[in-house]
């Protein structure tokens, strides 16, 4: 699979993606493909709508910071922390633009794992960050849709040249 990023103004990135059926052997390779464009972009989370695949599939790769590397089908959050932290998010599909964006220290998660189990796990800080960055992407949420409007305002010469590199691709 030659999978390429797909980036801010996309329109596969606004959509809601379907669920997944059932692990089969395209989810898996789906699955080792996308681990792959995401360490070529040196991210530490990937969505398959951001390679142009309005699927629910997500991988996680935050290994170099001592968590895991996990992929997931059908990922929902079925319950979230009162507690609320900041933290400078960036994203693949928006390349140069960082903002910081508040969300729920930790998460409860329900997915599919490769080898078809379906589990429920809990995560805090990094991880709980990264899963709901991801999850939102299924859901046609981007990162930058959670920053204030004044600051969105600012980035739209940034975000007007990111648009551009999807004609490119």
């Amino acid at each position: 699979m030659n999978l390429q990023l797909c980036y801010y103004g996309n329109e596969v990135l606004r959509h809601k993606a379907a669920e997944v059926a059932g692990i089969d052997q395209g989810v898996i390779d789906l699955f080792d493909s996308m681990f792959n464009v995401m360490q070529r972009a040196r991210g530490i989370g990937l969505a398959a709508p951001q390679v142009g695949i309005s699927q629910r599939i997500i991988v996680v790769d935050i290994e170099s910071f001592k968590g895991p590397a996990l992929a997931l089908a059908n990922p929902v959050i079925t319950a979230t922390s009162e507690e609320l932290a900041p933290y400078e998010e960036g994203c693949l599909s928006v390349p140069g633009v960082n903002g910081t964006v508040v969300r729920p220290a930790a998460i409860t998660v329900q997915a599919l794992f490769p080898d078809g189990n379906e589990a429920r796990f809990d995560a805090e800080g990094l991880l709980a960050r990264v899963l709901q960055h991801e999850i939102d992407h299924i859901n046609g949420i981007l990162f930058v849709d959670h920053l204030e409007d004044h600051v969105r305002k600012e980035l739209t010469p940034e975000l007007k040249k990111i648009k551009k590199l999807n004609k490119g691709a």
